[in-house]
């Protein structure tokens, strides 16, 4: 019994054995069937248009001259729209896929030809920029222009998966080129030669090759990923009849391709260290420094020669902020061997406090100017007023002084909100007109109707006696 059971275990283990094998080769499979561009490849067809694309003349070289104005213009505007126009016109990406065609299949000529021609369109491009941005009255550094003067490790990256992609779509059957046109963008091989001519226009060495070397990152990316991915696929190599000449260009191609491979991967490690110490430093600043709301940190100043990491700060720096920073500086990898200087400009803080001072007590002064002028003003207009009212009292032939009589109705009933006077025409008999004297109040309406009635008759009492007037009409 206990045989049987046993027999069944291993019957069952080796069934979901073989289960797990078989499912792992249906993954393999599909994977397999999924990433696999090798049976899609004409190769043909492949060599045939990348050779069509490396000359460069005629039409092609004013589509190329075209396309760096429209670079240029969107450069100089700062506009990324126009910037990818040009890019899409752009005709460099030729001579670039027949170099690394060139080396992958042993082809001197071509990689002769494609050299040649790189070499002129890369010239007219930086020698149109350059007049263009000479002519061009718009001068200012943009965005755009200086995004392509210090290259770092996404343009590296960017290079080499545009040049994948582009190479890959190049040897598949048919026609892709929305895939070649993305990488004509993502590669972004105009803007650093416009860039270039920016820089020699306005006399910035430094942008001039900043430029260039992302120019030629992107340029040596393209034409390695090139060289790889055709190997990858096994393209046949050419043959020559004479067996020396054979081995002499399967040498040359060999060497020019380790001559490619070796400053491409320099390239990218080098890129790929700048990167890092860059964010080293600006981890620093942002961790170590903005955190602290008692530094008055200016700019930071790095010398690699001499290792120094220069910080320059307004106000003193105590000792032990100092020393904190030193200790602190240690533990980012790039920076841990970098001595530290603290520069702190007391005196230019001082300064800037006196100026600061000086001009508050000057817009205090002013200030007070303005209000004494504003009090004189009013001081003025009160005392015109009061002489206006003088003026109409004197004009009136009952000789009441109404402003004086106002004011002190105010005082003895404090509420009244608004008093009138004036003089009505009337009669009795349509005959004979008389004038009489009449006053209007207007009472605090929060106050009751009996209260209203009981000092509505006390203030008729007291003008009548105030104006010397025998009849007063009085109304609310």
């Amino acid at each position: 019994m206990e045989e049987i059971k046993k027999e069944e275990i291993d019957k069952s283990k080796e069934a979901v054995k073989e289960g797990a094998k078989g499912l792992w080769e249906s993954i393999k499979s599909f994977m397999n069937e999924l990433l696999d561009f090798r049976d899609d490849t004409d190769q043909e067809a492949t060599i045939e248009a990348i050779k069509n694309d490396i000359p460069f003349k005629g039409a092609t070289a004013w589509i190329l001259i075209f396309a760096v104005f429209i670079a240029s213009i969107g450069l100089n505007v700062s506009s990324t729209a126009v910037v990818i126009g040009a890019m899409l016109i752009s005709p460099l990406m030729g001579p670039i896929l027949g170099i690394g065609m060139s080396l992958a299949i042993n082809d001197i000529d071509t990689l002769k030809s494609s050299f040649v021609n790189l070499l002129v369109m890369v010239f007219l491009s930086v020698a149109t920029a350059y007049l263009y941005f000479l002519l061009s009255p718009l001068t200012e550094l943009t965005p755009e222009l200086e995004a392509r003067t210090q290259p770092n490790i996404l343009d590296v990256l960017v290079a080499i998966f545009g040049g994948l992609a582009l190479i890959v779509a190049r040897t598949k059957k048919g026609t892709i080129a929305s895939v070649i046109f993305g990488v004509a963008i993502a590669t972004a091989l105009m803007p650093p030669l416009c860039t270039a001519g920016y820089g020699l226009a306005v006399g910035n060495i430094n942008f001039f090759l900043g430029a260039m070397y992302l120019f030629i990152i992107n340029t040596t990316f393209i034409a390695l990923s090139t060289f790889l991915v055709l190997k990858v696929l096994g393209f046949t190599m050419i043959r020559y009849v004479n067996s020396k000449k054979r081995k002499r260009i399967a040498q040359l191609a060999t060497f020019f391709g380790l001559v490619a491979m070796v400053p491409a991967v320099w390239t990218f490690l080098n890129v790929l260290e700048q990167s890092r110490f860059n964010r080293d430093v600006n981890d620093y600043i942002k961790n170590e420094i903005d955190v602290n709301d008692k530094l008055w940190f200016q700019k930071e100043k790095i010398n690699k020669e001499e290792k120094q990491f220069v910080l320059f700060f307004n106000g003193k720096v105590p000792e032990a902020t100092v020393s904190d920073l030193e200790n602190e500086l240690k533990e980012y990898e790039k920076l841990k061997d970098y001595k530290l200087i603290v520069n702190a400009n007391e005196s230019r803080s001082a300064d800037d406090i006196s100026k600061s001072l000086t001009r508050a007590f000057s817009d205090l002064d002013e200030k007070n100017s303005i209000i004494s002028g504003l009090h004189k003003e009013i001081k003025d207009l009160k005392s015109q007023i009061s002489n206006l009212n003088s003026t109409i009292e004197k004009t009136d032939k009952s000789n009441i002084p109404f402003s004086v009589i106002a004011r002190d109705a105010k005082i003895r009933f404090n509420d009244l909100k608004e008093i009138r006077f004036s003089k009505v025409l009337a009669t009795k008999d349509f005959i004979k007109v008389d004038t009489i004297p009449e006053a209007k109040v207007v009472w605090n309406s929060k106050l009751k109707e009996s209260y209203i009635k009981k000092k509505q008759a006390e203030l008729h009492k007291w003008l009548q006696n105030e104006m010397k007037l025998d009849t007063l009409y009085l109304k609310k």
